[in-house]
C-alpha cells in the first residue's frame, strides 16, 4: 500500500484494515488517537519511521501457498508447520486477544454478541497455546524419529505413549474443538462483516479473526490430510 508522513494512522487503516496490526505491533493508537499523521505518532511512540513504512509496505503481500505439500519429506512439513503456522499462531493471538476485550469493553454494551466473541476467542487462545507445545514436545519429535529410523534403516524406539495414533487422536480432537469454536464465531460475526459504524478496532478484530481462521483451515489440513496419515503408515513400516 502506499503511504507517506502526511497521512493519519487512522486514513491508513480505513483504506487498508490490514494496517491495524502493525500499528498494534508498535504500540500505536490507531482508533481513538488515529487522527494525527503517521510521522508524528512515531515520534511520539519513539518508533523508527522508515521501519514502519517498510512494514506497512508489504502489509497487502500473501505468501505463496500453492505448494505439493504431499510431496514433502515429513521432518521439512513439520519445520514448515511450525515455523508458519505455528509462528503465525504464537504472534497472533495477544493481538487479537486486546482487540476482543477491547471491543467486549467498550461495545458490549451495544453489540452483546463481542462478549461472547470476546469468551470463546480466549477458550481457543488457551486450548492452541497448550496444543502447540504438545505438537512441539512429543508428537512431531517422534514423527522425526520415525522419518530418520527409515531413512537410515534402523529400529525405531517406541514412545511411553504407544503407537503414534494416540497423540494424533488427541490433537485432531482438540482441532475439532478449535474448529467447533470458529464456526460459532463465523456465525456471531456474520462472517466477520462488521457494523458499517464500527470503529476501526472493531474492525481489526474482525479481520484478524477471519484471517486466523484461514491459516487455522490451512494449518489443520497439513496436519490432518497429510502429515498424520503419513506418520501412521510410515509406523506400520517399520514396525512390520
Amino acid at each position: 500500500m502506499k503511504i507517506n508522513e502526511s497521512k493519519t494512522v487512522a486514513d491508513v487503516v480505513t483504506e487498508n484494515i490490514k494496517a491495524s496490526n502493525v500499528f498494534k505491533k508498535y504500540g500505536i493508537d490507531f482508533c481513538c488517537g488515529g487522527g494525527i499523521t503517521i510521522q508524528k505518532a512515531c515520534e511520539k511512540n519513539g518508533v523508527d519511521y522508515a521501519s514502519l513504512e517498510k512494514e506497512l509496505m508489504v502489509v497487502d503481500e500473501i505468501p505463496n501457498r500453492n505448494h505439493d505439500y504431499n510431496s514433502w519429506d515429513l521432518s521439512f512439513l513439520i519445520d514448515h508447520i511450525i515455523n508458519v503456522h505455528h509462528t503465525y499462531v504464537e504472534q497472533s493471538l495477544p493481538i487479537i486477544l486486546q482487540y476482543a476485550e477491547k471491543v467486549a469493553t467498550v461495545h458490549g454494551h451495544h453489540y452483546e454478541e463481542v462478549l461472547k466473541i470476546n469468551s470463546l476467542f480466549q477458550d481457543a487462545a488457551a486450548d492452541l497455546a497448550s496444543h502447540l507445545q504438545k505438537e512441539e514436545l512429543v508428537l512431531f519429535p517422534f514423527i522425526k524419529q520415525l522419518v530418520e529410523s527409515d531413512k537410515e534403516g534402523t529400529e525405531f524406539t517406541a514412545a511411553h505413549f504407544g503407537t503414534v495414533n494416540n497423540p494424533i487422536t488427541m490433537m485432531e480432537n482438540e482441532h475439532e474443538t478449535v474448529g467447533d469454536i470458529f464456526k460459532v464465531i463465523a456465525k456471531l460475526t456474520n462472517n466477520y462483516t462488521p457494523p458499517e459504524e464500527a470503529c476501526n478496532t472493531f474492525r481489526a478484530l474482525y479481520a484478524s479473526l477471519e484471517e486466523f481462521e484461514q491459516d487455522l483451515h490451512q494449518h489443520i489440513h497439513l496436519e490432518n490430510n497429510i502429515l498424520h496419515p503419513k506418520a501412521i503408515a510410515l509406523e506400520k513400516k517399520l514396525s512390520s
